[in-house]
């Protein structure tokens, strides 16, 4: 039998337009001799419109933005049996949803958690590993707290920082020194992200990134490799090769990512097998870290010397056939329409586990 898959994708986040760039990759590779496919958008004003099932090729993004084509609907109505009032004669029910949304609203546990109470199968973190994932600060803690080295930080919030940024300044100086980098605590795909050589960059940093967020994160520059390497599993997940990111501008920004392709992206990365063992042990220490599941990409630094440190993970990391993600599993032999498939399976998986966990007693 087909699985009938539910894609959720745009949100209200500043990350819309590469969620909407993943859904077009996602649909383009489904089989559909497997999977009947549900397009659900959400508008960047966080409304919820429902397409009819896909029966034809989807070949722009502008034909999966359809407010006047589709059916505002409840996401109660998901799950029929829970909210039988919800369902419309339009709404044929979902065995799993796919949540293809990338930053806040939707890679931060929030949806995560409606899915949850609607006990619907879904595919990639819980809302334990998506909020923490999510939020820089609380996962460089949970990464300490594990014993995974990583580079030097501090956190500010914007009343603070709006009640002294002089002494937010002073704070980055003498714990951090120059250069750093300035991050939004609760964004991804390096949106309101800035390096910085001097004061007067820190403080036009720090004010861009609290546009974004009420919580920043500074790092320490590290001089390194940036190293990147897939996670996939539950209870037992495995690795991928790793990846290595070379960017031509100063640092891989929105820019280099989405829009200019100023970037080199070296698979598999030249490392040692010792070295490969140190990134691939850690990656899945802090997969765990998080409980972890579905996926995540984590992201490293190789410093000369050979000393590995985590940077990041991310729980819903760029999913275009071309992001590295993929990227790195297809280096790995898993083809991209396999890997989602793969996910599909370890969302019913956890799902079936969870369905037997006691609720009285």
């Amino acid at each position: 039998m087909k699985t009938s898959l539910g894609l959720v994708y745009g949100g209200k986040s500043a990350e819309h337009n590469v969620s909407l760039q993943t859904a077009l990759a996602v649909i383009k590779a489904l089989n559909t001799e497997k999977f009947d496919i549900h397009p659900i958008y959400i508008t960047e004003k966080g409304e919820w419109v429902r397409g009819a099932r896909l029966t034809e090729p989807v070949s722009n993004v502008k034909m999966l933005q359809f407010e006047q084509g589709g059916s505002a609907f409840s996401p109660a109505a998901l799950n029929q049996e829970m909210f039988p009032q919800e369902v419309s004669q339009q709404n044929e029910a979902i065995d799993v949803v796919f949540p293809l949304l990338h930053g806040p609203n939707g890679e931060d546990g929030t949806i995560q958690g409606m899915l949850e109470l609607l006990n619907i199968p879904y595919v990639g973190n819980g809302v334990l590993a998506s909020s923490a994932g999510m939020d820089k600060v609380v996962m460089k803690h949970l990464f300490a707290q594990a014993g995974l080295a990583q580079a030097k930080y501090a956190a500010f919030l914007k009343k603070d920082w709006t009640r002294s940024p002089k002494e937010s300044c002073e704070q980055v100086e003498k714990e951090l020194g120059y250069p750093c980098f300035v991050k939004p605590a609760n964004l991804g795909s390096s949106v309101g992200i800035s390096k910085c050589r001097n004061r007067e960059e820190l403080q036009k940093a720090f004010e861009l990134a609290f546009q974004y967020d009420r919580k920043v994160v500074v790092e320490e520059g590290i001089n390194g490799r940036e190293i990147e390497i897939g996670v996939l599993g539950n209870d037992d997940p495995k690795c991928s090769v790793v990846g290595e990111i070379a960017p031509k501008t100063d640092f891989y920004d929105y820019k280099a990512k989405y829009e200019d392709g100023d970037t080199d992206l070296m698979i598999p990365a030249i490392v040692t097998d010792e070295e490969y063992a140190t990134i691939s042990e850690m990656a899945i220490k802090a997969f765990k870290a998080i409980d972890g599941s579905g996926l995540v990409r984590a992201d490293f630094f190789l410093t000369a010397d050979g000393e590995v440190l985590i940077n990041e993970v991310n729980t819903m990391p760029g999913f275009t056939p071309f992001s590295m993600f993929p990227l790195l599993w297809k280096e790995a032999g898993v083809e991209y329409a396999d890997l989602i498939e793969q996910l599909v399976e370890l969302a019913k998986e956890r799902h079936a586990e969870k369905q037997l966990i006691k609720h009285t007693f």
